[in-house]
């Protein structure tokens, strides 16, 4: 209503001008109501009283609000041609003052002028309105309130119900109706869905009464809605009520949701608003939304992530997908969608920059990145380098962001730099692990880490050993990611005190090894390790020419090479492909001039996995001792058959020849295998296996006298491996051989 609307409909009312409308006080009429005259106030309280400024007092100078110009300016300007109201000269007050004297005293107004205040209730010219269309004849309604200081205030007091009024606990069941199974609805599983999240459902047919059962029932209206929504039937009908009419035969209570789905809206145009790109089809192909495809909510969200992965993986690191639009047409079913795309510049990889407490510098992160200046920029590798960076053990936080340089790169592109940000984490770390078996016993290992005693990665570790056959302390320098991501370089020295039935030694070794192998995040298919040790012990060994036992001094160097080929899924737990590990070891005796010889070993091992859940997994080893005596071999490097590692359901090194006293000697050559049925379910497995095995004097196995063992196990998957308990027994058990043999520890057997 603008203002001279308002002004034609009031007539009783006049303006001499606009500020005099806003400076007047405004006029309300209203039904009178019979109230006390309030108290009169205490002259110390006086509620809009200000006291007076000290004298002598240097008041600031007070300026208007608005300005009068700037309020004049702001004013409607009114004139009298466009509304015949305003020309009419105004009344005066003291005419305005004795017709108002008038109606109150009864006088009816006047033809065409309007009732006090506007209000048609009042136009009988009465101060007190009747209640109803009768007059008030109540007494009490008549009386004037009570003064304040004489009304009385009781507690209120709450009486329990009775016992027959009370709610009662129901039973009830729910029907979800409108949601066929034979129709199109089926395609969404939209019937599952609800049963996972309704309220009704959650309560399990129990509620505290009917009125619960309501509140569930209309939280499960609003359910279905979405989920219909989020399938593309965004105008259904969704309706519930509650059946009561089997309730009093003693039958639950029957909440009842009735689906009107309605017509399901399906994309008319997909539009998507881009710059170009390389390849041009880089959005849309990602964009696996098609024309006549129902609007899903769920297929929405996953292509939309799919467009956001797709851009930084081929060259766009600041790629963002906008605030999609889609518009419903309601006559056809059609949807319009449009999808804002800001791809931004396409970028090859610039420098990297640490910032932030560093664990090391810019130049050994380029170590551990598999990309390199001036390729095509792809998230996934800057994935990976921040996956490696994690892996190193040294950080409590790390974040990798691509920045903008505005310089061009090759093929026309922008160069982006890496942000490396680190916040390194305490470098120490103490570190424990245990095992059983029935061979050897109890076996614990501790050690103690600096992960970044020389940066970078150069990691001091003082390990020791406690177990019931073997006991031993060391000191291990390992560089990590030395010069190349992957391979680490060791300095080693030990001591060790080993006490078996094949022989007792007091041993000191000194190694160094190189070695490029596979990791949990960077399984590769080649791996090598080489090195050299030498090796000094005092060993007990059984003696043929005087035909007991007696020690020995042995000084041993030698150099080690090993290469594998991998082709499994799962370094852990692999589930298909196979394995082929090749030793070879060339050493000599120091005792009386150098006796060259050489151990060989070569394991392989394959993995099939069907059904899902069931793997079969095979394993062989052959091993061989060429150009040396077995008496003139000291017993630690002798090759043994036998244990957790070996053929289980015997002792630990308890296969192969044997002296007199029944005690295994070692031996030169060794022939293994073992075959597994691997059941997993959830969290769990079940093994059932068979392992076979024997070692021999001679060089070379002869393939006779195998012995096999045969066992259960159990599996229990964590996210660092599975842990293993396996027990065996040996089939035609010898004399002396356990009847079974327990084994426990991280990791599958092979």
């Amino acid at each position: 209503m603008g203002w001279r609307d308002c002004l034609s409909r009031k007539r009783w009312l006049r303006l001499a001008s606009a500020a005099a409308v806003i400076a007047a006080p405004t006029a309300v009429h209203a039904r009178q109501v019979a109230l006390p005259p309030p108290p009169p106030l205490a002259p110390a309280f006086r509620p809009n009283a200000v006291p007076p400024p000290p004298p002598g007092a240097n008041l600031p100078e007070v300026k208007p609000i608005i300005p009068d110009d700037e309020f004049n300016a702001a004013v409607p300007k009114l004139d009298p041609a466009d509304d015949p109201e305003l020309a009419k000269p105004l009344e005066s007050i003291g005419d305005f003052e004795r017709r108002i004297a008038s109606e109150q005293a009864g006088a009816k107004p006047q033809e065409g002028q309007a009732p006090p205040g506007g209000d048609p209730a009042l136009a009988d010219q009465q101060a007190v309105e009747a209640i109803g269309d009768a007059p008030i004849r109540e007494a009490e309604l008549t009386k004037p309130l009570p003064p304040l200081e004489d009304f009385k205030v009781e507690q209120v007091k709450f009486v329990d119900a009775p016992a027959d009024t009370r709610d009662v606990a129901i039973a009830y069941q729910v029907q979800l109706t409108g949601l066929d199974p034979a129709d199109a609805l089926t395609e969404a599983d939209l019937a599952d869905r609800f049963d996972d999240l309704s309220a009704l459902r959650r309560g399990k047919g129990n509620a505290a009464n009917a009125a619960q059962v309501a509140s569930r029932a209309g939280e499960d209206v609003v359910l279905v809605r979405k989920l219909l929504a989020g399938e593309g039937w965004f105008d259904a009908v969704v309706a519930t009520r509650l059946d009561r009419s089997d309730a009093a035969d003693g039958q639950p209570l029957l909440a009842v949701i009735e689906v009107t789905p309605g017509k399901r809206f399906a994309y008319s145009s997909i539009t998507v608003q881009a710059e170009p790109t390389l390849p041009p089809g880089l959005i849309r192909d990602n964009l696996g939304l098609k024309l006549g495809d129902p609007v899903r909510a769920e297929q929405v969200l996953v292509e939309e992530a799919k467009v956001a992965l797709a851009l930084p993986e081929n060259g766009y690191p600041f790629g963002e997908v906008g605030q999609r639009d889609v518009l419903l047409d309601q006559d056809t079913g059609g949807a319009d969608y449009t999808l804002p795309v800001t791809v931004g510049p396409r970028g090859t990889y610039g420098a990297i920059v640490s910032e932030g407490n560093e664990a090391f510098g810019a130049d050994h992160v380029a170590v551990l990145a598999r990309f390199k200046p001036g390729e095509l920029y792809d998230s996934r590798k800057v994935d990976d380098l921040r996956q490696a960076l994690i892996a190193t053990g040294l950080f409590k936080g790390i974040g990798i962001e691509p920045r903008r340089t505005g310089l061009t790169g090759p093929d026309g592109t922008e160069v982006v730099n890496l942000a490396v940000k680190q916040e390194a984490g305490p470098p120490r770390v103490i570190a424990a692990t245990a095992g059983y078996s029935t061979g050897e016993g109890f076996r614990a290992e501790a050690s103690w880490t600096h992960r970044n005693f020389s940066p970078p990665e150069g990691a001091l570790i003082v390990s020791g050993v406690l177990g019931t056959l073997e006991q031993g302390a060391g000191v291990t320098f390992r560089r990590s990611n030395a010069g190349k991501r992957d391979r680490s370089f060791e300095l080693a020295a030990e001591l060790n005190h080993s006490n078996y039935d094949a022989f007792s030694a007091y041993t000191g070794r000194l190694a160094v090894r190189v070695s490029y192998d596979s990791t949990p995040l960077w399984q590769k298919r080649f791996t090598y390790a080489y090195g050299a040790q030498l090796i000094g012990s005092n060993e007990s060994v059984y003696a043929p020419a005087i035909a007991a036992r007696e020690r020995r001094t042995y000084a041993i160097a030698g150099l080690s090479g090993q290469v594998g080929f991998d082709t499994t899924d799962n370094l852990l737990d692999p589930g298909k492909g196979f394995r082929l590990i090749a030793l070879v070891e060339p050493e000599g005796s120091l005792n009386r001039g150098f006796s060259p010889y050489a151990r060989l070993r070569l394991d392989g091992s394959a993995y099939y996995r069907f059904g899902g859940n069931i793997t079969l997994a095979a394993r062989a080893r052959i091993g061989t001792i060429q150009g040396v005596s077995l008496d003139d071999l000291a017993p630690s490097r002798r090759l043994y058959a036998g244990g957790g590692g070996s053929v289980r359901g015997f002792g630990y090194q308890q296969l192969g020849p044997r002296d007199p006293n029944n005690d295994p000697t070692g031996a030169r050559s060794v022939v293994e295998g073992a075959f597994e049925v691997r059941y997993r379910f959830g969290d769990y497995g079940v093994v059932g296996l068979v392992d076979a095995g024997q070692a021999y004097t001679a060089a070379f196995p002869a393939l006779d006298d195998l012995r096999l063992g045969v066992g259960l196990g159990g599996r229990i998957y964590t996210n660092f491996g599975p842990v293993r308990i396996d027990v065996a027994t040996p089939l035609k058990r010898r004399v002396g051989e356990s009847r079974f043999n327990i084994y426990v520890s991280i990791g599958q057997a092979f």
